[in-house]
């Protein structure tokens, strides 16, 4: 059974920092794609950053580019997306998803995790 589970989500203040960890079992992170979609109320689930399997490949949204970083540590089986100089626009539930290959699509994904919510806010 897969298992995808978001940790270090909570509240900081714009400019600050926060890790986000998506701990995998049931699935080796190393040969799927990860990425990490957020959704904010009344709006879409929108994608985030990728890892690509195997060459570690990224990418990222426009919006958090320059900001955030995604990465794994294979032996943990983990990833994670480094958050710095937060905005209050960053406030969401956060997801890590797997998938064959990076894709733009949420429909593309084929496991997800329960979400971790990050709040920006003074």
């Amino acid at each position: 059974q897969v298992q995808l589970v978001e940790s270090g989500g909570g509240l900081v203040q714009p400019g600050g920092s926060l890790r986000l960890s998506c701990a995998a079992s049931g699935i080796g992170l190393d040969y799927s794609a990860v990425a990490w979609f957020r959704q904010a109320p009344g709006k879409e689930r929108e994608g985030v950053a990728c890892i690509s399997p195997s060459n570690d490949n990224t990418n990222y949204a426009a919006s958090v580019e320059g900001r955030f970083t995604i990465a794994r540590d294979n032996a943990k089986n983990t990833a994670f997306l480094q958050m710095n100089s937060v905005k209050p626009g960053d406030t969401a539930v956060y997801y890590c998803a797997t998938a064959d290959f990076c894709r733009p699509s949420p429909e593309s994904y084929d496991y997800w995790g329960q979400g971790t919510q990050v709040t920006v806010s003074s």
